[in-house]
């Protein structure tokens, strides 16, 4: 089984707006909602292609109810906890320009985190782990080690998506696979990069210290997949993006998928980056049909053979 760890979901709130005047009554022309977080899209994506998962995190209030609700309606497994206050409200509009406004986090308490943990040490060598999202400020920025050390131990995969310090500080305890993007891998290592060539010694860098897949993606520019049997770059098919929400989940859900269906390396690449991009030229989620489409479209290249 798959397990999807979401510490901070939220409902993402869509507003589009012709033309915003700050100081006065705005009228919206279109306007919708959906559950947000990113281990909860990777859950969403992963049954878009044909893979069930159960999404596991933290909820509260109304608007957790919503979360659940309408996630389980698509087919997909739950095992929420309960917390106190209400899950976040991310307010996205969109207009000339793109702006977001985050909500703030309900309070998680250690009694939340203790039963979390309970769940996730019931997890064996068949399954899978994905933490994927942000830390929410009530928790210690290396709650992703402990759950990742216990998951591996017990033979099984562990698969995060996160950024800044919760990123640095799993790297120490070598998770099986991590996706970084662009931005999130400069700052890690504290440079700059003009093409994704110059990001390759340092996703040596990060295999070397053990982790098995190390996945950067460079929006147009292509990705990077580095293992120790060989280092891959991958061109991004062509697109209107239409929508930037949930394409790296979807590139996470795609490695999981094709791996699952014993896809070679670079096939499985080939299969994440088109998944990834189906989103992003969609109004919602990939479909499988259109990730098959788009995987033509998208060569790999060699760039370095393993030891």
């Amino acid at each position: 089984m798959i397990y999807t760890v979401t510490l901070n979901p939220a409902v993402d709130y869509f507003i589009h707006v012709d033309k915003l005047q700050l100081g006065h009554v705005n009228r919206s022309t279109y306007e919708n909602k959906a559950p947000g977080g990113k281990g909860i899209n990777v859950s969403r994506v992963l049954k878009r292609l044909g893979h069930q998962s159960q999404a596991l995190g933290f909820i509260g209030g109304f608007t957790g109810e919503y979360v659940k609700n309408t996630i389980e309606a698509e087919g997909i497994l739950t095992r929420f906890i309960q917390v106190k206050g209400d899950t976040r409200i991310n307010v996205k509009m969109k207009s000339e320009d793109e702006t977001e406004i985050n909500g703030s986090s309900p309070s998680i308490q250690e009694q939340d985190i203790q039963t979390l943990t309970a769940q996730i040490n019931q997890l064996s060598a068949d399954d899978i782990l994905v933490l994927a999202g942000s830390v929410p400020n009530s928790l210690k920025e290396d709650i992703y080690n402990e759950w990742i050390v216990d998951v591996k131990a017990r033979g099984a995969e562990v698969f995060i998506d996160t950024s800044g310090l919760p990123l640095k500080k799993a790297i120490d305890v070598k998770p099986t696979f991590i996706k970084p993007n662009q931005h999130e891998l400069e700052e890690l290592f504290q440079v700059s990069f003009e093409k994704p060539e110059d990001a390759i010694p340092h996703v040596q860098q990060l295999v070397d210290l053990g982790i098995e897949y190390v996945l950067v993606s460079f929006a147009g520019a292509g990705a990077i997949l580095g293992t120790k049997e060989a280092l891959l770059f991958a061109n991004t098919p062509k697109g209107v993006v239409r929508n930037s929400v949930g394409a790296g989940d979807s590139t996470v859900a795609g490695f999981i998928t094709a791996k699952l269906e014993g896809l070679s390396l670079e096939e499985s690449f080939k299969f994440a980056v088109a998944t990834g991009s189906a989103t992003a030229f969609s109004s919602e989620f990939c479909r499988r049909e259109e990730v098959l489409a788009l995987t033509k479209e998208i060569e790999i290249t060699t760039l370095r053979k393993g030891d």
